[in-house]
């Protein structure tokens, strides 16, 4: 009865709004099969208070279109309530006097007009949280209509929906408008600065970091570009040299790009951000109880339990998936010297190991990132920036396993570095372009076959259709409005979950760039040539082929870093061993002994991984102004807390 009467309350909030509906920032797309009751009860608690559990939101329902029987809702929110949601989620913004600070209702004025105060990006984020944030109440054990899904008090009701495949798909409706003006000045403009403020601004901080990186990573390969180049000119004995220069400048950038991370999320507004303060991840799995830092009721759970499930049972299961990678790769070499030592062998079935091999590195890969989603969701990380890293992590080291162990054992084991130079030529030149094509160009290609089949099927279904009837009281968009076909254009295009993939590209280009240097010092000629074409092509790809991708807030690149600076140290062990094995540079000392000559590289190899550590503590995190700025409000902040004591003691 209680609840009737929430419901009837509700009812009568909705229906003394008048038909405009703002800007659409999430689209929900049910099952086809799934019952009408957990509709009706997903809707409710958007809609609801949040005092009966739910999150105050706008819906409206999709009309039907004939061939389409998904249920569809398009969810958004008032302005007021986007001000109360950025107040609670300590969202930073520039005032009228240019100084960045927690935004608040009640100093709205001074932040400028309601509607431009926060970005598209910013506002997707926020109802985007809202919806995750939806949590199951005590007496919520099960989803109606669906007994046998149980729930626990705290769980993400949308998650649920997502895990148990209630919810077809959940995402970003793009504007069509910033998109069209965006892509003029980004993909379309090929010898131009990116707009960076405006890819933050439509994409979030997540995506923006990611060009920052890249455009940052593009400008720094020039340096080993014009070394590479110069090495042609000179004699081989010369090629240490240069070989000192790129791993020290591999580690300058790195350092130097961690600088650039504080500026940008100062910039940004996220500098503050602390992985351990973040809001729980919707799957994240817990008891309710008061939070000892905000006080806020979310879900806990000890510690310890994550970290004895990563150290027990899921770091030596990537241990093992690691080995068995490289015994694969072993066993590869192995077939094709059995092939190359029989003489009635072709020719031509000389390559069918390395083909096997890269087929089996496809396999291995698609299993193993589900293998790795699974542990890391199964070891139950808080925040999802923990999430994020360790899941990363060990998708980087099974990466690893794959990309270049097999240029290692050429290296050091055949000893033969034209092969090995052959090897990298081919990766970079033709496997670039391959991914370059696989991502920009073949999922356009996919979605022009798509569209052109639900036509087809629009066209046979049409003289039969009729509209479905649904007991869901939602009030529907007009028949008219424009959203209603995007919506259904955009459910067919590819999900883009987040950088990871062009992320591990850039990481494998770096790997082949620098641990590779004295072997291949043409190699960052060809990296450069790629980065430029990969800047307009992952720009069109994220305007043109997939859906928009859900914004995420972030301060720099979190385990991609850690994973870059990785290969920087080991770039000065493999290029130090490179030059030891080199015959050029054994013929500069001839008189000395094998073992003289290998503590010469020791010695080298020790060298400049201090230099590297030098360099580590010589560069800043924070540049002087962004330290001065913090500083400033750190000052400002005691001040006016201390302004407020004398007030109300007065």
């Amino acid at each position: 009865m209680a609840l009737d009467g929430v419901r009837k309350r509700l009812n009568q909030r909705i229906s003394s709004q008048d038909d405009y509906f703002p800007s659409t920032y999430i689209i929900l797309q049910f099952a086809n099969n799934v019952h009408i009751e957990a509709v009706q009860w997903v809707i409710f608690k958007i809609q609801s208070e949040r005092k009966y559990g739910g999150a105050e939101l706008l819906v409206r329902k999709q009309p039907g279109v004939p061939g389409e029987t998904s249920l569809i809702f398009h969810v958004s929110a008032t302005n007021q309530k986007l001000m109360e949601l950025a107040e609670e989620q300590s969202i930073r913004k520039k005032d009228l006097k240019g100084s960045l600070r927690d935004f608040t209702v009640v100093e709205q004025s001074e932040f400028g007009s309601c509607s431009d105060i926060l970005s598209t990006s910013e506002k997707e984020f926020l109802v985007r949280h809202e919806l995750e944030n939806i949590r199951a109440l005590e007496n919520e054990k099960a989803i109606p209509g669906y007994p046998r899904i149980r729930l626990y008090e705290g769980q993400s009701i949308s998650a649920a929906c997502v895990h148990y495949n209630l919810l077809q798909q959940v995402f970003p409706l793009h504007d069509e408008d910033v998109l069209r003006k965006l892509g003029r000045k980004w993909y379309l403009s090929l010898f131009k600065k990116q707009p960076f403020e405006e890819i933050r601004e439509y994409f979030g901080e997540s995506i923006a970091l990611y060009f920052q990186f890249l455009g940052y990573y593009t400008y720094a390969l020039v340096v080993p570009m014009v070394l590479g180049f110069l090495q042609l000119c000179l004699a081989p004995e010369n090629i240490a040299l240069f070989c000192i220069i790129n791993v020290l400048w591999a580690s300058v950038f790195m350092e130097l790009w961690r600088m650039k991370c504080s500026e940008l999320a100062f910039v940004w507004g996220t500098i503050g951000m602390a992985s351990s303060m973040d809001e729980p991840r919707p799957n994240y799995n817990g008891v309710m109880g008061v939070d000892h830092v905000t006080g806020r009721l979310q879900p806990q759970c000890p510690r310890w339990k994550t970290q004895l499930k990563m150290y027990t049972v899921s770091i030596p299961l990537v241990m093992m998936c690691m080995i068995l990678a490289f015994f694969v790769m072993l066993l590869s070499f192995w077939v094709e010297e059995q092939l190359r030592g029989s003489p009635d062998c072709p020719h031509w079935l000389y390559l069918a190991p390395s083909i096997a091999y890269a087929a089996l590195i496809y396999l291995m890969n698609m299993v193993y990132r589900r293998f790795a989603n699974y542990l890391t969701e199964w070891e139950n990380h808080r925040t999802q920036s923990q999430f994020d890293r360790h899941r990363v992590t060990k998708l980087v080291l099974f990466e690893f396993v794959n990309n270049f162990m097999s240029l290692f054992y050429i290296a050091f084991i055949y000893q033969d570095m034209d092969m090995l130079r052959s090897q990298l030529a081919t990766l970079l030149i033709i496997s670039q372009a391959i991914n370059n094509f696989q991502e920009a160009l073949l999922p356009l290609i996919l979605q022009y076959y798509s569209s052109k089949m639900a036509q087809l099927k629009k066209r046979n279904s049409s003289k039969k259709w009729q509209m479905p009837t649904s007991p869901v009281d939602v009030q529907e968009l007009s028949a008219d409005d424009p959203r209603i076909l995007q919506a259904l254009r955009e459910s067919r295009l590819d999900f883009y979950e987040d950088p990871y993939d062009d992320y591990l590209e850039l990481f494998v280009q770096f790997g082949y760039v620098f641990l590779f240097s004295s072997v291949y010092p043409m190699a960052a000629f060809w990296a450069v040539a790629n980065n430029l074409l990969e800047i307009r092509s992952d720009a069109f790809k994220l305007c043109c082929s997939y859906q928009r991708p859900m914004a995420r807030r972030v301060k720099d690149t979190g385990a991609w870093q850690r994973a870059f600076q990785s290969l920087c140290t080991l770039s000065v062990i493999t290029n130090c061993g490179f030059l030891y094995l080199s015959p050029a540079m054994r013929s500069v000392a001839p008189d000395a002994s094998p073992a003289e000559w290998m503590m010469l590289f020791v010695c080298l190899e020790h060298v400049l991984l201090a230099l590297r550590q030098v360099l580590h503590y010589a560069i800043p995190d924070k540049p002087e102004w962004v330290r001065l700025a913090l500083a400033r409000q750190q000052y400002q902040s005691k001040q006016a807390l201390k302004k407020q004591r004398i007030e109300k003691t007065k």
